[in-house]
């Protein structure tokens, strides 16, 4: 517009004055741009920090989306145009986990922690309270894992074991084998390596009359103490192989054909020494002598008559016995002869000093021989009886009452009469 109607139009339209304006009037009406009242009662809101105020709405809404105004309409408590507002970032999120894959048979580990069972704890030395303070207590497994080893020391060694006779057993082969307990382990010992002097090349009917010879004194040894050797061992079932004729014969060259430093043998005649009883019979007990059986009867057995073996002895006893005679032909055939009764003490004719005539003793009958009646009486002294006043006849093991009529100090026997039977053995 050219410059002259311009001023024209200046002076006819004056300027409109700006009115103050009340709190009223400016809550109902928008803000235009970004003017603020000058001559208002009230602080304006324009003194509050924009920055400070962000903080605050952040803090208090993390996350939060700003809509976004309308085209020429700011929105209310804008911040001044000149101060850009301060960025809101959003916290990033934790990271998602992967899905654990589960196998359809295998258990998550909660379910296997409810549904595994709790397998007891092996028993541990600091756990077991002793009666002594300063002792340890040791577990079966322990004990049994001490044995073994000194087994497989044994089998090493060739050393001499001892167990209990405890079993005969008979094999589907047909063989009989021994059974040996040695600390609760099982040991195998076949008839050819359990029986002495065991005669080779035999068959037929003269070897099957032998091995049912040799079963009955294996039966009757049930129960003994032998001595053996392991010949062969299993680790993994703890079976155990052994000989009790090599530990015979070892035992045999060291005491009867070994000599000590005297130049001496260590078994010579009239040496005592400690037997064991391996079989008891009811007129004669069979002994061990260090690798070397022998038999010893009744009469060898004690001064005072014996009726029964058993009364006194049992297998598994051990029993001092005199060796008599000793035959040493070689290791394989030693014999010996041995007796009781002169390591016992005492003679014939010390309890026959407890009798006197005429006198009247209990006694028990230990045999009875073509109408001779033999008798121990209960002082201990032999007695002889030819006749009986009682109208019974005495058997064995009856007790009765003997009168003494003589006494034979020569023999070491009283003789007399049986007057009554005070009890028979039935």
């Amino acid at each position: 517009m050219p410059r002259k109607k311009t001023e024209e139009l200046a002076t006819i339209v004056p300027e409109t004055p700006v009115l103050p304006s009340t709190t009223e009037d400016a809550a109902d009406q928008p803000l235009v741009g970004n003017t603020v009242p000058e001559n208002t009662t009230e602080p304006a809101a324009a003194e509050i920090d924009p920055v400070e105020e962000a903080k605050a709405e952040s803090a208090e809404y993390p996350v939060q989306e700003l809509s976004t105004p309308a085209a020429g309409v700011e929105p209310e408590n804008a911040p001044p145009a000149e101060t850009p507002p301060k960025r809101t970032t959003r916290k990033r999120a934790a990271p998602k986990k992967a899905p654990e894959i589960v196998d359809k048979g295998q258990k998550t580990p909660a379910e296997a922690s409810t549904v595994q069972t709790v397998s007891e704890p092996a028993i541990q030395q600091r756990d077991i309270l002793t009666l002594d303070a300063r002792s340890e207590a040791e577990t079966q497994a322990q004990l049994e894992d001490i044995i073994w080893h000194e087994i497989h020391n044994a089998y090493r060694t060739r050393r001499i074991l001892s167990g209990k006779l405890s079993g005969i057993e008979k094999t589907d082969t047909g063989k009989t084998i021994a059974i040996v307990d040695y600390k609760g382990f099982r040991i195998v010992i076949p008839m050819k390596e359990m029986v002495a002097d065991l005669p080779q090349g035999m068959y037929g009917a003269e070897y099957d009359e032998l091995i049912l010879r040799y079963k009955k004194i294996l039966n009757n040894m049930l129960g003994a103490e032998v001595d053996f050797v392991v010949k062969g061992i299993e680790a993994k079932s703890r079976t155990v192989v052994a000989s009790r004729m090599d530990a015979m014969l070892k035992k045999r060259q060291i005491y009867y054909l070994g000599k000590d430093s005297d130049g001496r043998y260590r078994i010579y005649d009239g040496r005592v020494v400690e037997a064991r009883v391996i079989a008891v019979a009811e007129k004669v007990i069979r002994v061990e002598v260090f690798g070397v059986e022998t038999s010893i009867l009744a009469r060898d057995l004690s001064w005072d008559w014996i009726g029964d073996a058993h009364d006194r002895y049992s297998v598994g006893d051990q029993v001092l016995v005199r060796v008599l005679e000793v035959d040493r032909v070689d290791p394989e055939h030693i014999k010996i002869r041995a007796d009781i009764k002169s390591v016992s003490g005492g003679g014939r004719s010390d309890n026959l000093q407890k009798c006197r005539i005429q006198g009247k003793y209990a006694g028990t009958v230990t045999h009875v021989h073509k109408g001779i009646v033999y008798i121990r009486l209960s002082n201990g002294a032999n007695a002889i009886a030819h006749s009986c006043y009682d109208r019974r006849r005495p058997a064995r093991k009856d007790d009765v009452s003997f009168a003494v009529t003589h006494l034979d100090e020569e023999h070491g026997v009283a003789m007399g009469i049986i007057t009554r039977i005070i009890k028979q053995h039935i």
